[in-house]
């Protein structure tokens, strides 16, 4: 911020106000280095001092101090003459008066040698005042660490830091006569070093003003952001220079650690948390990587490091979370296909672009960790701790075996079954479950892993069928009270399925629920409404669904054998501190899978690997293509030694031993320029004479604004391209075909009599969409005859278009369960169709932004990204802004009459409650979320209101203005 040094008046005997010494050459004498601290050309007041209102440039004729040092120089040549001097001892010795001056009263005492008189004299604005606060600070820590010294020495001729500075003979009455006139005492070169201090913190300060833009506010108004500008300046070096301790809870409020008492029951940590909580590293702001066996309390960790960066440093931090955990990141969702190559590229630019970012990783499944720790340059930390003890077993027909390292086959027999099966119950349940699930449920909560989603549902139902009938009388209110609110989110629809089995205290778990039916049966078995889920592998890798025994239905996750990692992680869910006392793991083993479950108990975890190769476009080719966009690396050069600090660089020469890193770079620069997505010429540093930066394209700089996957951008431009020629706008199904993402298209499979029976009640207009994007009537009228097909017609288009009818009919209805029951899909996969859709509708706008030929989608794409994110009717649509509230609560809001966030925002909780199913905490929530909705909104506008007001600063008049100063 600017800030304009008044002259400083110097008063000694009584003299004039001196021309600032940065004009003309200092005549010398006592006043001389009070001239150089006030270098700028000021506008001499009616009064005959100076003021700060002029328009004129403050630092005249300098352009800046990198460019004109002369006023620098000056302070040097001072320095340099005092030092030089052969009388420099004497003149400090017989030095006639002295002068001092109280920072905080701003007052000068001068006491004369001769006379011993002490005259006091008020200096009121005209040096303290006209200081920035910084520097006020500064010379008061100055004042005070002389006072320090001078009691420490029994020096008390001087009192004040800034008095020195107006007595520029540096007062000294114990100049040691020992010394030769060029050999200063070491008292002198001790204050000669603190001047220089100072020297060097009015350059700094003096630079930065003079650096500093001016805005376009009044000078008052400009004056008080200065001052405020200044304080949080000193503030916040004060806050980095000390410790930021701000209370005893590991440098949090105590009020943090009642909180976590409170509301978590949290009373005291782990000593593996104390431990890794006090690490050096942490201290010290490394980067760590911490790892621990599931349950351990990892994620308390993360949250403590968190409060810490967000209260006592006030930095911001950035979670990434697998699935719905909330912790920090998980270290092996590196290995994890497309997500882990996205977290490595996130990872690796942080690295590259910010030394003081700092990375804490954690994660439960870790094995190769060095390469880890080379990629993130960060410190390690493990312990096995795991506060209940977890039992792994191993079910082989009807007995029971402990897992034990020891034993020659790794198994160890404990136990046969205890439970008698009819014929009929042994041939429905050959895996005796329900011998196994019901020595713990309903008093204890069990887990159960399936192969796949339909096995949960069966497996459910199956348990339920052979279940007595006092199952149903544990916690028989509360399990009603589930049904409701889950025919609630169906709005009036419930899954036959679950309403059979959540009488009996049990549910299915997988992506075929909607997310809302998914929250509603964690928090029921979160809170022992349920006490048992069918469940599939998903649900290990993040959802803090605590269980004290887990069941593995099979060893295979669909048709794949299980991996050691996905084995820990289901396992890893028995047995939660707080919760159980004990935990308990049992895998059901078949006879021909025994060796198989063997190698995999005693196998080690597998290495956690980067999927930058694997993983083409969405992964190094994704990356180059932003690292030049963004400009992080413009160059083959810049490009390889940023690629050298990636997990990939780390593990090159394990995961590609044919070709080189430079290698692999190059194919893929290569393909980026063939595609278009790049232009320029790829050459490394020897080939090169002169630097050859590469660009990117237009079409480059849209794929990678609208994160468009690589291997479909061709593809989506030639659709964008060939909509133009005949767009129907008739009705959102052509847009919606545009919307609809590419990543699903193949793994859909049309129910070809829906599709003609959906084809068929299209309106003329409407069929005309399916004939330009390539789907003829007659194709699917054969397919839906069971006609052999010999046309060629492209299958991904074919899919694309049926998706395309499911987000068409979703809009239309708004109703999940009616659109999954129409087109045969499940309720889930409805959903996370339209999620995606809406996701990859907003991808498109961006990438038509960038492109001037696809203007006209803008608009069109706008609203079409509104309507598939909120999927209500339009009236609806702000209502749904608000925290908490979907659609069925939408229209009971609106028909209640609170049809805006203006409404909820000053309704009152007392008749919000009034309206079905709507609780006090809820109504507060609602108006709480609403209010500030419609506060941002009220600033964006107010912000808005200024922008338009704001004097602009190229108009004519100001040019005109600018032109004529002399």
């Amino acid at each position: 911020m600017q800030r304009a040094w008044r002259a400083w008046a110097p008063r000694c005997g009584g003299g004039a106000s001196s021309p600032p010494a940065a004009k003309r050459p200092s005549p010398g004498g006592s006043c001389a280095l009070p001239e150089v601290l006030a270098p700028f050309p000021q506008q001499r007041s009616a009064g005959g001092g100076y003021n700060n209102d002029s328009e004129e440039d403050m630092f005249g004729n300098y352009d800046s101090f990198s460019g004109n040092d002369s006023l620098l120089a000056q302070v040097d040549d001072l320095e340099q003459k005092y030092m030089q001097s052969a009388d420099f001892a004497l003149h400090q010795e017989n030095l006639e008066d002295k002068a001092v001056v109280e920072p905080a009263s701003g007052k000068l005492h001068i006491q004369h040698s001769k006379s011993k008189e002490l005259v006091t004299q008020e200096l009121g604005d005209f040096i303290l005042d006209d200081l920035p606060c910084s520097q006020q600070l500064y010379f008061e820590e100055v004042d005070a660490s002389t006072k320090q010294a001078n009691a420490n020495t029994g020096n008390n001729h001087m009192n004040s830091g800034l008095g020195r500075i107006l007595n520029q003979s540096f007062c000294h009455n114990d100049v040691e006569h020992t010394k030769t006139n060029n050999e200063p005492s070491p008292n002198i070169r001790t204050d000669l070093n603190k001047r220089k201090c100072l020297k060097d913190h009015l350059k700094s300060a003096m630079a930065g003003n003079a650096k500093a833009q001016a805005p376009q506010i009044s000078k008052t108004k400009q004056l008080k952001e200065a001052i405020l500008s200044e304080e949080l300046c000193v503030a916040k070096e004060t806050i980095e220079a000390f410790s930021v301790d701000l209370g005893p809870f590991y440098g949090l409020p105590s009020k943090v650690k009642d909180l976590f008492v409170q509301f978590r029951g949290i009373e005291k940590l782990y000593e593996w948390q104390h431990t890794c909580l006090t690490l050096e590293s942490l201290q010290r702001r490394k980067n760590l990587i911490y790892s621990l066996p599931t349950s351990g309390g990892k994620t308390l960790v993360a949250e403590i490091l968190i409060l810490q960066e967000l209260l006592c440093r006030q930095k911001d931090v950035l979670m990434i979370l697998p699935y719905v955990a909330i912790v920090q990141e998980k270290l092996h969702m590196i290995g994890e296909g497309s997500r882990g190559a996205i977290l490595e590229m996130t990872l690796a630019k942080i690295l590259y672009t910010s030394k003081t970012t700092q990375i804490i990783g954690m994660s439960a499944t870790l094995n190769n960790v060095g390469d880890l720790q080379q990629f993130l340059q960060a410190e390690y930390y493990t312990d096995s701790f795991r506060p209940v003890e977890l039992k792994e077993y191993v079910k082989i027909r009807e007995s029971i075996y402990e897992v034990d390292s020891k034993a020659e086959n790794g198994f160890t027999f404990s136990r046969h079954l205890n439970f008698k099966y009819s014929s009929n119950l042994e041939r429905m349940d050959p895996d005796h479950l329900i011998a196994l699930v019901t020595e713990v449920i309903p008093n204890y909560s069990c887990l159960v892993f399936c192969p796949t989603k339909k096995n949960c549902e069966n497996v459910a139902e199956m348990i339920c069928k052979y279940l007595k009938k006092e199952y149903e009388n544990h916690k028989k209110k509360e399990k009603q009270d589930l049904l409701m609110n889950l025919k609630n989110i169906g709005n009036g629809t419930i899954c036959p399925v679950l309403k059979r089995t959540i009488s009996f205290g049990i549910a299915y778990h997988h992506s075929g629920l909607t997310s809302d039916e998914r929250k509603s049966i964690e928090e029921a078995y979160s809170a022992g409404v349920l006490c048992l889920l069918t469940c599939t592998s998903t649900l290990a890798a993040g959802v803090n669904l605590p269980a004290r025994r887990v069941i593995l239905r099979a060893p295979y996750v669909a048709t794949e054998f299980l991996k050691k990692n996905q084995y820990k992680q289901m396992i890893g869910r028995a047995g939660r501190a707080g919760i159980d006392s004990a935990g308990e793991s049992i895998l059901i083993v078949q006879e021909k899978d025994k060796h198989l479950v063997q190698d995999l108990i005693n196998s080690p975890l597998e290495n956690c690997c980067s999927n930058l190769l694997l993983e083409f476009t969405k992964g190094i080719q994704n990356l180059l293509l932003s690292l030049v966009g963004l400009q992080i690396a413009r160059n083959f050069e810049e490009i390889c030694n940023f690629m050298c600090g990636t997990l990939f660089g780390v593990q090159q020469k394990t995961l590609s031993k044919e070709k080189s890193l430079s290698d692999i770079i190059k194919e893929s620069l290569e393909s980026l320029i063939e595609k278009g997505l790049l232009k320029g010429k790829i050459m490394s540093e020897k080939e090169q004479k002169s630097p050859s930066n590469l660009a990117i394209t237009q079409l480059g700089q849209a794929a990678y604004k609208g994160s468009i996957d690589l291997a479909y951008c061709n593809a989506l431009y030639r659709d964008l391209k060939k909509g133009l020629e005949g767009l129907v706008l008739e009705s959102c199904l052509h847009l919606l075909y545009l919307a609809t993402p590419y990543d699903m298209i193949y793994h859909c499979n049309p129910d070809w009599m829906i599709y003609f029976k959906q084809y068929t009640q299209l309106s003329a207009v409407e069929q005309k969409v399916a004939d330009i994007v390539g789907v003829p009537e007659s194709f699917i009228t054969k397919k839906a005859s069971g006609q052999v097909i010999r046309t060629d017609v492209d299958i991904g288009v074919i899919n694309r278009l049926y998706l395309s009818f499911v987000l068409y009919a979703l809009l239309k209805d708004t109703n999940v369960w009616v659109v999954s029951e129409k087109f045969n899909l499940s309720r889930g996969y409805v959903q996370n169709l339209l999620n995606s859709a809406a996701t990859f509708c907003s991808c498109v706008l961006h990438f038509c932004e960038e492109l001037e030929e696809f203007w006209v989608y803008k608009a069109l794409l706008t609203e079409l990204t509104k309507r598939l994110t909120y999927c209500v009717k339009a009236e609806l649509i702000p209502l749904m802004e608000v925290a908490g509230v979907l659609e069925a609560r939408a229209k009971q809001l609106y028909n209640a009459g609170y049809k805006t966030l203006a409404h909820l925002a000053n309704a009152n909780p007392e008749i919000l409650v009034k309206i079905e199913h709507v609780s006090r905490r809820q109504a507060r929530q609602i108006i709480s979320s609403a209010k500030m909705l419609l506060s941002e909104k009220v600033e964006a506008l107010q912000e808005e209101v200024e922008e338009l007001l704001r004097m602009p600063t190229d108009t004519p008049e100001g040019l005109l203005t600018t032109a004529t100063k002399p």
